[in-house]
């Protein structure tokens, strides 16, 4: 080994200009956005896609102790990098010395004047600039305190039990004790319950719903005098009305501290839109706000409390919103520490909670999301969301909102995304969010690879925007190399990934991950969304994990798609039929199914107002699948008289509709979807690992496939139903930005095939499209059935067949004729020698922000992970492995070949004599370097990037030393696999 290198680079700076280092082109000179003869609009724009489509970062900061020029030079990296926007957080999980939150905490003028910093800088790159709400989450004030009435707060409980008969005593005070900073509670309520007969003194106590009493009127300063009319068991339950005390996630943010605002009332978020407008928003910000035009960012629905999540008006509200009284059933909505503390008996106590939760959930919507971005479209800001973390209907709310948002970490599974796509298309919004990519324990090791495999399942789900989780702020007090890192160590252990940035060695290939997400997400916001199946549900919960029965399972495989639907999903303008389709001009669902209440052990329980909607629905056409009996449904909620009777009447005459059917259970729902005659939009002969998403317009409609497996090559055709005509298919390169048509498939009008091959985790978009599609006035006739040969590619308006050996080739061309094609000859597997890795060793320099770059080279008989060699285990960098191919004089006739990397880790780019090539596909690590080779001496180069887990667990194995060490570089088997070309037509 020979240290063939030293130098120190700054982490802050290390990838600025990165991208501007990549002037790969293809033979001929052209770039990536003039690849094929293909010029239209889509085709430039899917090449270099806008910024507006691009990935985006969370940016973490400690607080406002920033630097606006490294806060300017940061705007620079994530947009040099590909990225297309930021999300100002301020959180500091991971600071390991004190920070003033009174000298440049949130909100004061040094953090001011940092987000002005941003929004300038960002304004002259194009970078979008979201900005959190408040302090961390959830929404908090330093203007607010637990007294407020723009607080959060709770009823907390007190109880004594009636000895004797009778109690003539103080008022029994909360059994929970109040939070820090709370000093003041108000009487709420006083009753009286007896326990039921043959029920134990012991929680949840078991009342007699009929004994319960109203005991305000008895109260005389602060004592109550009560006498029990029976020899029962008689509980005094007083509730106290104060202020939940919480305060924002891993503050102090702000001095004075800042309080948790109550997101049930118009007081509360009065409170956060006064804030803004008379501390925050300047005349500078407001002109940049303007001009960046970014969005308003609130995190998942984290009210916490010990005692019961309360607004102060909740009894007038109830009353108004459910026509009945909630003071007599108050016992079995109180918690303490989250679990129910009375029960009359458990069908009611699940009635009420449902009716208190579907008020909450009106109150958020009416009294929060509605006049916050109502503030916010006047200010030139969007409102992103998660509208998830309590029992309310999220579906309702994310058709509200101009963006909701998911999260790769705390959702269960696919479907839970597919709860929010739902809201988002019903309400007509473009865009549904992920918080991205966050591992626990992942940080330093998580890879681009899983970032490109986590979003690509999720891109399939409905997701068109990722936000990753994150890019922190270069330096903090206390921090240590590579610099600070909002999430680790977290309570001293590894902690949330990622910090990204130039600090990662990864981050020298972040364009090639940046331009597969931006094509994505362009593709996922063109047109409009299509689906196969609403999926209703009586309960609008998000961020659950429940999948939909069969469809999930069982329907994904077989290439149908699904999203879920609550009641209130369906008074929405857009929810009509046409053509027998529900919202015919929005994801057109061709059947809705409804089964139990999921959340309630599938009890046949339906909204009567949902159930007339149905009935609407059916006689317009719709076809609807019911799974269950549902011949004695019951509304949820407290029912009024004669409701559930008229829900029984009214289903029945939904199941008697000529497009309804019904089967028993969830094993009959396959029978079901067959005897209502549905097939899905895209359809596989046998099950398949494939996930897609579907984007519809006029002129053309685009289908998003991902291989959901992680070990399963998926080659097989697909069937596409489609309303173009005529069509051609067409394949998009999600890597290199390139646009060709699928030569090979069979097209009649309403259906092509064709058949799609993806390695695990790979992803691809096919396009049909009518002729003029990208003004190429290509034949919709021009195409190929089928061929014996591996493929039929179009180059420079040629067809041409390709194969790894000589031979004639017969294919069969769209009018039936079947044409030979000669290949006379092909070389074997070229083998690879003289190989070269040279290796950036990186490691701490001499500040927390500094890296110190040691170089090392080895010649090697064939490639090998570097953590294999001797003395080279721990090093974390970049490694460029390099050998030497000579090809003789036939070459520059019809041969090319494929470079087939084998195992690799993590990302990497290809160079062949000095020439980099385009952006190669990460997940199937084979390269087509056929345009590139030549007769005679070649080079191939293969740059490997690496995460910096290795070095840390070295440099701070107290943190990381417990993770197993990764595998970093190539480990092959490399092979050049040469192939045959030949003109078809």
């Amino acid at each position: 080994m020979n240290e063939v290198s030293r130098r120190t680079i700054l982490a802050a700076t290390a990838g600025a200009g990165v991208a501007a280092a990549l002037p790969w082109s293809l033979p001929g000179g052209g770039k990536a956005a003039a690849q094929g003869s293909h010029a239209g609009s889509f085709a430039e724009a899917f090449a270099i896609p806008p910024r507006s489509v691009q990935g985006r970062f969370r940016w973490w900061w400690p607080h406002g102790l920033v630097d606006p020029t490294e806060i300017a030079r940061e705007v620079d990296q994530i947009a040099d990098a590909g990225f297309g926007g930021v999300e100002i957080a301020d959180v500091h999980h991971s600071v390991e010395e004190p920070l003033d939150p009174a000298e440049h905490g949130w909100g004061t003028r040094p953090w001011v004047a940092a987000v002005e910093a941003a929004l300038g800088r960002a304004a002259e790159r194009g970078v979008t600039v979201d900005i959190t709400i408040g302090p961390s989450w959830p929404a908090a004030l330093p203007t607010v305190t637990p007294q407020s009435t723009a607080a959060v707060s709770e009823l907390a409980h007190g109880l004594v039990k009636v000895d004797g008969g009778s109690y003539d005593g103080e008022i029994p005070g909360p059994a929970v004790e109040p939070a820090s900073g709370v000093t003041e509670r108000r009487l709420h309520t006083v009753q009286a319950a007896r326990l039921a007969d043959g029920a134990a003194l012991e929680k949840p106590y078991r009342l007699d719903p009929a004994s319960v009493t109203d005991l305000m009127d008895s109260v005389r300063d602060g004592r109550l005098g009560f006498t029990a009319p029976d020899d029962g068991t008689w509980l005094i339950i007083a509730t106290w009305l104060r202020g939940s005390g919480q305060r924002p996630e891993a503050g102090p943010h702000t001095e004075p501290a800042s309080y948790v605002v109550d997101h049930f009332s118009a007081a509360g978020t009065q409170a956060v839109i006064d804030f803004w407008e008379g501390e925050i928003l300047n005349p500078r910000l407001r002109e940049l706000i303007r001009r960046t035009g970014g969005a308003m960012f609130e995190d998942s629905i984290e009210l916490e409390t010990e005692a019961t999540l309360w607004t102060p008006a909740m009894f007038d509200e109830f009353r108004r919103r459910k026509g009945y009284d909630l003071l007599p059933y108050l016992p079995v909505v109180l918690r303490m520490h989250e679990d129910g503390v009375f029960s009359y008996d458990g069908v009611t106590d699940r009635r009420v909670s449902d009716d208190l939760n579907d008020v909450r959930s009106e109150l958020y919507i009416e009294h929060h999301l509605r006049p916050l971005q109502e503030w916010l479209h006047g200010l030139g800001l969007g409102l992103r969301i998660q509208p998830y973390g309590l029992e309310t209907d999220a579906l309702a709310s994310s058709a509200v909102v101009d963006t909701p948002e998911g999260e790769s970490l705390g959702f269960n599974n696919l479907d839970d995304f597919r709860s929010l796509a739902g809201g988002r298309d019903m309400g007509g919004n473009e865009r549904l969010s992920s918080e991205a990519a966050a591992v626990y324990g992942g940080s330093y090791n998580t890879t681009w690879d899983h970032v490109v495999r986590t979003v690509s399942r999720e891109y399939a789900a409905g997701v068109n925007q990722a936000v990753l989780h994150g890019f922190s702020y270069a330096n903090a007090p206390g921090a240590r190399w590579p610099g600070f890192a909002a999430f680790t160590p977290y309570d001293g252990g590894v902690g949330y990934s990622e910090s990204w940035g130039p600090r990662h060695p990864i981050w020298r290939h972040a364009p090639d991950i940046a331009g597969f997400m931006a094509r994505s997400q362009f593709v996922l916001q063109t047109g409009t969304s299509r689906v196969d199946v609403a999926f209703l549900r009586q309960k609008g919960y998000a961020g659950t994990g429940f999948g939909a029965a069969w469809f999930t399972p069982e329907g994904i495989p077989l290439g149908w798609t699904h999203q879920f639907l609550s009641p209130r999903l369906l008074e929405l303008p857009s929810a009509r039929v046409a053509d027998g389709r529900l919202a015919s001009d929005g994801p057109g669902y061709k059947m809705l199914v409804f089964e139990g209440d999921a959340f309630n052990g599938k009890v046949e329980t339906m909204p009567l107002a949902t159930a007339r909607r149905l009935l609407e629905f059916a006689r317009d056409g719709l076809p609807i699948l019911a799974v269950g009996g549902w011949d004695a449904p019951t509304v949820p909620g407290v029912p009024e008289p004669g409701e559930n009777e008229e829900l029984t009447e009214v289903m029945a005459r939904l199941l008697a509709q000529p497009s309804v059917h019904r089967v028993d259970s969830r094993a009959g729902i396959a029978d079901g979807v067959a005897a209502l005659g549905l097939r899905p939009d895209v359809r596989y002969a046998e099950s398949s690992p494939l996930l897609h998403a579907r984007r519809h317009e006029d002129d053309a409609e685009y289908y998003y496939f991902v291989n959901g497996s992680d070990d399963e090559v998926v080659d097989h055709d697909v069937t596409f139903a489609t309303t173009v005509w005529p069509v051609i298919p067409y394949r998009l390169d999600l890597w290199t930005g390139g646009v060709e048509r699928a030569v090979v498939h069979e097209a009649e009008r309403g259906a092509v095939r064709l058949r799609v091959r993806l390695d695990p985790g790979a992803a691809t978009v096919i396009v049909l499209a009518r002729p003029n599609w990208l003004g190429d006035g290509v034949a919709a006739g021009r195409g190929v059935r089928s061929t014996e040969a591996d493929a039929v590619k179009e180059i420079e308006e040629r067809v041409v067949v390709r194969a790894a050996s000589s031979g004639t080739y017969r294919s069969t061309l769209a009018n039936a004729r079947t044409v030979s094609t000669r290949i006379d000859s092909v070389p074997d597997e070229l083998p690879l020698t003289d190989w070269k890795l040279t290796l950036e060793d990186w490691r701490p320099g001499a500040s927390p922000t500094e890296t110190d770059v040691r170089g090392h080279e080895r010649e090697l008989d064939s490639p090998v992970p570097w953590t294999e060699l001797p003395g080279l285990a721990d090093v974390s960098g970049v490694g460029r492995y390099s050998a030497t191919v000579h090809l003789g004089p036939a070459w520059t006739g019809g041969h090319g070949a494929y470079l087939h990397l084998g195992e690799v880790s993590d990302t990497f780019r290809v160079s062949v004599n000095g020439k980099a090539l385009p952006p190669a596909d990460q997940q199937t690590a084979v390269v087509d370097v056929g345009g590139f080779l030549r007769e005679g001496r070649n080079t191939i180069e293969i740059e490997m990037a690496s995460t910096l887990l290795n070095r840390m667990r070295v440099f701070r194995p107290d943190v990381y030393g417990a993770v197993d060490r990764s595998r970093y570089g190539l480990a092959g088997p490399v092979r050049l696999v040469p192939y045959g070309q030949a003109r078809l037509m």
